[in-house]
């Protein structure tokens, strides 16, 4: 079946949730309408819609100039096995000791390394992007120069991937936290996967506000692999919930967000160790 996408542009968070909400009144009717803050610091955001027949082109270009958003870009989408197109398309992933691969690749896992299965289908954090890649590298940076976390937490956990990487090198339970619901799931299959249950402990969470991440704190070791915005909004519970001479691993920065996120946490006493950029994102390592 062939797909359409229409999407546009605009400034303003409101503006761009009364156009998605629009949308969907629309005929035909969209299967799906997301909002999305585009995360380049341009204050814009972007509405997207999906449709099984082609959108009306002239209606969404009144609805664009009604809502003062750019004119709607509509594509055609040729039907498409995504699973296997993304099987084909990943690769495994090196990241210092670890070893990031779907099950399509468990022929090709070294005997000397860390191995961590991520399917296909749960593309967001296989280690491919550059916020998943930079936090293992400097998970592997921080276990070379002797550190053992003892407390570990993974603050928008995704997939579990950086969790579970923890729980590979160091004993102790490592926790995993995500605000979404889906996500939670997802980790914990993942955990399962990996053989990892009783290892990783996966809760659903907005930030810390959980009673098991509260009981655990404070931590020597946080993950937080999210945007800028929540990083930014996290850092004073971040430094409640770190511990002194207590390590934070931050990504979903884009380059030039970086020294904002530095300056930020620097206030709360927590303050740069390491920073390493790959492609457009920034990884930062700090401690308190």
């Amino acid at each position: 079946m062939t797909t359409y996408t229409a999407l546009t542009t605009l400034p303003g968070r409101d503006p761009a949730y009364a156009l998605g909400e629009a949308m969907e009144e629309l005929t035909p009717e969209p299967t799906g309408v997301g909002v999305f803050e585009v995360e380049d610091g341009s204050g814009l955001w972007e509405v997207g819609g999906y449709f099984e027949e082609a959108p009306d082109a002239i209606v969404l270009d009144l609805l664009a100039a009604a809502m003062g958003a750019k004119p709607f870009t509509i594509s055609e989408l040729p039907e498409t096995d995504w699973v296997a197109h993304v099987r084909r398309e990943l690769a495994p992933v090196e990241a210092g000791r670890f070893f990031v691969y779907g099950s399509h690749d468990a022929d090709k896992v070294p005997q000397d390394c860390e191995p961590l299965l991520i399917e296909a289908a749960m593309a967001f954090g296989t280690g491919h992007h550059g916020t998943t890649l930079g936090c293992l590298r400097a998970l592997d940076r921080l276990a070379q120069d002797g550190f053992v976390g003892k407390n570990v937490v993974d603050i928008g956990c995704g997939t579990a991937v950086l969790a579970m990487a923890a729980a590979r090198i160091w004993p102790d339970t490592v926790l995993a936290s995500d605000i979404d619901e889906v996500a939670v799931d997802v980790a914990r299959a993942n955990v399962t996967a990996n053989q990892l249950d009783g290892r990783v402990s996966c809760a659903e969470a907005a930030g810390f506000d959980h009673p098991e991440l509260a009981a655990a704190a404070p931590f020597d070791l946080i993950f937080a692999n999210i945007l800028k915005g929540p990083l930014v909004a996290l850092a004073p519970d971040m430094a409640t919930a770190l511990q002194p001479g207590g390590y934070a691993i931050l990504s979903g920065i884009l380059n030039e967000q970086a020294d904002e996120v530095i300056r930020v946490y620097a206030q709360s006493e927590i303050n740069l160790v390491h920073k390493e950029s790959i492609g457009d994102w920034t990884t930062l390592m700090l401690r308190k």
